[in-house]
């Protein structure tokens, strides 16, 4: 198994998905029989900034549009299993049920796949008393809810059902959880998701099996597909190249210390993409001069590339750094090359992009060389450390923070939490893909910070505790000129614009 991760984005993106279906193509090119297994697109970046998450050029799965918009209808699934169970809680709390949360303490929130600012703070059942119980609540947008999380993390539909049954709704007048079990919605609400939870399987241009299932965001959910997809592509292949979100401070910690004991299955390998226009963007350079040849840039932010190589070796998992093309001139691309070397990692052009699988054989033949080696995976906390060292940990040693400044709710969430035995579980950071740091002005590779976290969110149907860093929104917003205005359909029914 090879994991693919990135270094910090830049808000256009790097490419880290090209890499993994021109990777994936490569090896099947030299003979090694090949399974990818991605995420699928959330209709929030597909239509918002980040745009699609099919790759591109010669390195994309098909067919495009299709995966992009709407695809086998997962992530609609999703939605209504989530809102159907929100319309279930308001309706216990407006029939007086007795072991219904107390109304000011619910905290499952309805969701939607798009990028909707607005419904970040909502308040429902206004109208009359035939409308429901008045109380403040709020969207999340679907790739962040816990029942994708849970889809991505359960092995079977018997595991789903025992995993929504755990899901922790609100609170009681007593402030005892109250679970989706003790409410009696667990087979209703897997009966909307008995579908979903089958992979979908498409193909790259070159013709490599892709299974895409399951889309969580990194920033604030796990990043990862489905257990269930990558285990099939395992079965299925000699090799199996999957991906994690965003950088590796995010996706690749989340997929290491989340996912991975739950696979059952450590990476063989691991590819770092890296490009050096996010190393100048991470240096300080504007966005509309990434283009231009700059090998102080480049140098400049190299730190950023580094610290992410440091904190994949600390795992003790050996790792190659592509450097995806683009337009970096051999200058630039040489700084790479030796600052890795320096470290003991080679740094590999791939270009596939313009090139397909052709363009990545270097890549392909040093990740085969990396996955016959030794390895020695080492995790980075133990779960049985509590919440406050474990989240400390990621934010030292992975962030490179000074302290963890926990808020007053943070500080009593912590208690609480300990008190009812959930401090055992791992933690999952939901922060901003831009900077190692919870502010995303701070590029490069920031230390000697306070990293904050305001709230603790309890996901014990996925099986981890959330933390939301920062001012990190669990429902993006659009940016000034989306996607969407770039978006056209001809007459017989031609998608254009996708990315």
């Amino acid at each position: 198994m090879v994991l693919v991760t990135a270094v910090n984005p830049t808000p256009a993106g790097e490419g880290k998905t090209t890499v993994l279906i021109g990777l994936g193509d490569a090896l099947n090119q030299l003979g090694h029989q090949t399974t990818i297994a991605m995420r699928e697109p959330s209709m929030g970046p597909v239509f918002g900034m980040k745009g699609g998450a099919t790759g591109g050029g010669l390195a994309q799965v098909a067919p495009t549009a299709d995966i992009n918009l709407h695809f086998t209808g997962d992530m609609h699934a999703l939605t209504s299993a989530d809102n159907t169970l929100a319309a279930l809680i308001d309706n216990y709390l407006m029939r007086d049920n007795p072991v219904g949360p107390d109304p000011r303490r619910v905290i499952w929130k309805r969701v939607e796949d798009v990028n909707d600012r607005a419904l970040r703070q909502v308040v429902t059942g206004l109208g009359g008393i035939m409308q429901g119980i008045p109380r403040e609540s709020g969207f999340d947008i679907t790739a962040a809810s816990e029942l994708m999380a849970i889809l991505c993390l359960a092995e079977d539909l018997h595991d789903l059902k025992r995993r929504i049954s755990r899901i922790v709704v609100g609170y009681s007048f007593s402030r005892q959880p109250v679970t989706v079990a003790q409410l009696g919605f667990t087979d209703a609400i897997a009966i909307l998701l008995k579908d979903a939870l089958k992979p979908n399987l498409v193909q790259s241009l070159g013709g490599t099996p892709a299974i895409i299932h399951g889309g969580p965001f990194a920033n604030i959910a796990h990043g990862c597909n489905s257990v269930l997809a990558t285990k099939t592509a395992l079965q299925l292949s000699d090799y199996t190249v999957t991906e994690a979100g965003f950088g590796a401070d995010l996706g690749a910690e989340k997929f290491l210390d989340i996912k991975r004991p739950v696979l059952g299955k450590t990476p063989d390998a691991i590819v770092l993409v890296a490009t050096a226009r996010a190393l100048k963007y991470n240096a300080g350079v504007a966005k509309d001069a990434l283009d231009r040849e700059d090998v102080a840039a480049v140098e400049a932010g190299l730190p950023n590339l580094l610290r992410h190589l440091h904190n994949l070796q600390r795992y003790q998992l050996p790792v190659v750094v592509a450097i995806n093309h683009f337009n970096s001139t051999p200058a630039e691309n040489d700084v790479i090359a030796k600052a890795c070397a320096k470290h003991g990692v080679k740094a590999i052009l791939a270009d596939e992009w313009a090139k397909g699988g052709d363009g990545t054989l270097a890549l392909a033949e040093e990740v085969v060389r990396l996955t016959h080696k030794p390895a020695d995976f080492k995790p980075l906390y133990d779960n049985h450390d509590s919440l406050a060292d474990k989240l400390t940990t990621v934010a030292t040693k992975v962030y490179g923070a000074k302290q963890v400044v926990f808020s007053a709710k943070a500080q009593k969430q912590l208690r609480e939490f300990a008190k009812l035995g959930w401090d055992q579980l791992p933690v999952c950071i939901a922060k901003t893909q831009y900077s190692f740091s919870d502010d995303q002005t701070k590029l490069g590779a920031p230390s000697d910070f306070d990293f904050h976290i305001r709230a603790l969110v309890p996901k014990l149907g996925a099986g981890f505790i959330v933390a939301l860093s920062g001012s990190m929104m669990t429902m993006p917003g659009l940016s000034k000129h989306p996607a969407a205005e770039g978006l056209t359909i001809s007459d017989d029914g031609k998608i254009s614009g996708l990315f």
